[in-house]
């Protein structure tokens, strides 16, 4: 593909699935099956708004069934459309296979601006939709497992797993149906920041490996490091957040719709965010510099970008003139495919998106395997290891003839909680993860960087479930 007709998105995916796909030794034709989309589906609808009828264009793509079942955000975008919805359902089989999460790759979007319509429509919409998607088998806790993405969110999830449970009530797994629900109804604590939460992990992940850091021209820890955040969206916004509060690091720049702020010596996160929210934009937000065309300061100097909003924001015009020493994709697809051949020619250090955005799906996995075992997480072993540490530490004030302070042995007494074991999970998928994609290059000679690792470490998981069907 020339730099005169860049890739699509979906040609991004497939480039970078064939890159991959070439270093490995697979079977004749299996690369073929794993990359091609299984089914997707186009659903036009009518719904009665204000005393008249409108037509929505929607769509649902599974893109594998090696694992059931599918799983995969809906987004609501006047720009949605077909080649988008696959290329994010293939993205989703190989995120997936990445990070060990026992589901295939599916995605659906709705065409339509959310902000034109009110809350009692969007309800009305979303829940015709929901209805298009199970006459035709596209949703149910065993088959296809939405999830919120750009323009949707819990309310909407409840919308579609309260449509669900009145056209199934006699099946007890119905909530199941979707995840990111709000908590009291069927979700788990933690998912609305686990994107967010994941790109923290795997970065902190990245700086746990001294080669890794040196390849990138970096030292010590995240304390410190200069960060540049695209998108105040929920998965910019929980990163970031995070990042500069645990983790010491200076977010020095936010991009947002209206343009872009700077403060070399660190910007408030939280006060960005609540000046944006008072305001709708981020221009004016006191004590930092605006740049009107905030694009342009994807280009400006750092240690960190990190792309957490839209697709293809960096692209062959833009990447020679990148600056950041690490690229850490918390969005889908934020770097095109002759960007990301360009930025690895830089020496550039990509953490790819389909793995530094798994948080999410990896989370939405924990909400689903609490929705079938009916069952909070904690709820069974939180007193019993309360009760566990009671006695060890009976028996080291024992051993030592005084008492632990108080403080201390609080912090030790204190038994997991929900949130607590949903962290602890995701963090130990980030870590696993990074270091299996990282092996993959390591132990491949035909592979030179991370974002083949991280595909070529998904095919080879799909390729086994494959092979193991035919034995």
């Amino acid at each position: 593909m020339s730099i005169e007709n860049p890739t699509t998105f979906l040609q991004s995916v497939d480039r970078s699935f064939n890159q991959a796909a070439s270093a490995l030794d697979l079977p004749k034709g299996l690369a073929r099956q794993i990359r091609t989309c299984n089914a997707i589906c186009e659903m036009k609808f009518g719904v009665e708004i204000q005393g008249g009828y409108e037509i929505f264009t929607g769509w649902r793509a599974t893109h594998s069934e090696h694992v059931l079942p599918a799983k995969g955000g809906i987004r609501y975008a006047p720009f949605a459309d077909q080649q988008e919805v696959e290329a994010l359902a293939a993205l989703m089989t190989y995120k997936c296979s990445i990070v060990s999460v026992p589901y295939a790759g599916s995605k659906g979007a709705l065409k339509i601006d959310p902000k034109k319509y009110s809350i009692e429509e969007l309800e009305h919409i979303t829940r015709r939709f929901a209805q298009e998607l199970d006459k035709r088998g596209l949703l149910g806790p065993g088959i296809n497992v939405p999830a919120p993405d750009m323009g949707t969110g819990q309310r909407m999830m409840s919308w579609i797993a309260d449509e669900y449970q009145k056209l199934h009530p006699s099946d007890i797994n119905a909530q199941g149906c979707v995840t990111g629900k709000p908590v009291h109804f069927g979700g788990v604590e933690g998912r609305m920041e686990a994107t967010g939460r994941g790109v923290q992990f795997g970065l902190q992940e990245f700086f746990r490996h001294p080669d890794d850091i040196a390849k990138a021209k970096l030292d010590g820890s995240l304390a410190g490091k200069k960060i540049i955040i695209q998108g105040l969206g929920n998965v910019g916004y929980h990163a970031a957040k995070f990042l500069r509060e645990e983790d010491g690091a200076l977010i020095i720049a936010i991009l947002e719709r209206d343009g872009a702020i700077i403060d070399e010596k660190g910007l408030d996160v939280e006060a960005v965010s609540k000046y944006k929210l008072e305001h709708g934009k981020v221009e004016g937000f006191p004590g930092s510099q605006f740049v009107k065309n905030g694009n342009d300061v994807l280009e400006h100097p750092c240690d960190i970008l990190i792309p957490a909003a839209m697709e293809g924001v960096i692209t062959h015009i833009n990447a020679p003139r990148i600056k950041a020493k690490v690229v850490a994709e918390a969005a889908n697809g934020p770097v095109t495919y002759e960007a990301d051949q360009i930025l690895n020619e830089k020496g550039i250090f990509i953490i790819p998106d389909a793995y530094l955005n798994a948080g999410g799906v990896t989370v939405s996995y924990f909400e689903w395997l609490k929705n079938l075992s009916h069952v909070r997480f904690g709820r069974m072993d939180r007193r019993f290891v309360e009760a566990q540490g009671q006695k060890i530490i009976e028996a080291i004030e024992s051993g030592i003839g005084k008492s632990i302070a108080e403080a201390a042995k609080n912090k030790l007494l204190a038994g997991p909680n929900e949130i607590d074991l949903v962290r602890s999970g995701l963090d130990d998928t980030m870590r696993v993860a990074y270091s299996q994609i990282k092996e993959q290059e390591l132990s491949n000679s035909k592979i030179n960087d991370r974002r083949t690792a991280a595909y070529a470490l998904a095919i080879r998981n799909i390729a086994d479930i494959y092979e193991s069907m035919y034995l």
